[in-house]
């Protein structure tokens, strides 16, 4: 399968340019030719296969088709909210989400984080990196960093989970979820009593992972999983 390559900006026409690293990556590692088949997709859904008719110092000049509608994305939206872990493990989260379909990833500051959000910047660069690994043409959503109390304010989803060690296993969704998903992951030390109730209060409901305790981004990887993975649903998924 040709590799594949992301543009930022909307591909409509049947040129396209191909710049910043993901050209630096095709011109000096991959030692592009023209002539070379590649894969382009936007993140905004569908994906084009491509040419490259010309080599530049910083750029690719690509020849693209027609788009090709092809998905890879969950038939229900599921949006994560973690209070981040620290250095690279931030990075390792972010990728195995995007491989697991998550839809939406909050960073969440609580009483007790440790670890400062990475940037916005660097957290997305992780998605792409990911999004072109595992296939998915529609980039996952990272939000900005956002405190606790505000982020109760809205709801996230229809079915709204939390991770806490005194809460309900978590629920057999049977074949599939049939609405949206959230899941709530706190930081090291979990969340306080007042942050638990406030989210109780607002129509949280806490689920068990089991009685070890897990790092964050084991917690997060696991309620994730079980829900896509643990759902048996067919690998059809419905394009957004």
């Amino acid at each position: 399968m040709p590799d594949r390559y992301y543009i930022e900006t909307p591909i409509r026409e049947s040129q396209a340019t191909l710049a910043g690293s993901e050209a630096h990556h095709l011109l000096h590692v991959m030692r592009a030719k023209t002539g070379l088949k590649v894969i382009v997709f936007d993140g905004l859904g569908g994906e084009f296969d491509a040419t490259v008719v010309h080599c530049g110092r910083t750029e690719v000049q690509l020849e693209v088709g027609p788009r090709k509608e092809i998905e890879r994305e969950l038939p229900y939206k599921l949006t994560l909210a973690v209070a981040l872990p620290k250095g690279d493990r931030q990075r390792w989260l972010v990728e195995k989400l995007v491989e697991l379909g998550v839809t939406r990833f909050i960073p969440l500051k609580t009483i007790r984080s440790a670890a400062g959000a990475e940037q916005s910047s660097k957290l997305a660069r992780y998605v792409v990196s990911a999004s072109k690994q595992c296939g998915r043409n529609r980039l996952m959503q990272i939000e900005p960093s956002t405190s606790w109390v505000e982020f109760l304010k809205q709801p996230i989803a229809t079915r709204q989970l939390l991770a806490h060690p005194q809460g309900h296993p978590l629920p057999d969704f049977g074949q599939q979820p049939q609405t949206d998903i959230g899941l709530a992951i706190g930081p090291e030390g979990g969340f306080t009593e007042d942050e638990v109730d406030s989210a109780i209060a607002v129509g949280w409901e806490k689920v068990s992972l089991g009685r070890r305790i897990l790092r964050i981004e084991t917690a997060a990887l696991a309620m994730a999983s079980a829900i896509v993975l643990g759902s048996n649903h067919s690998d059809e998924v419905a394009g957004s």
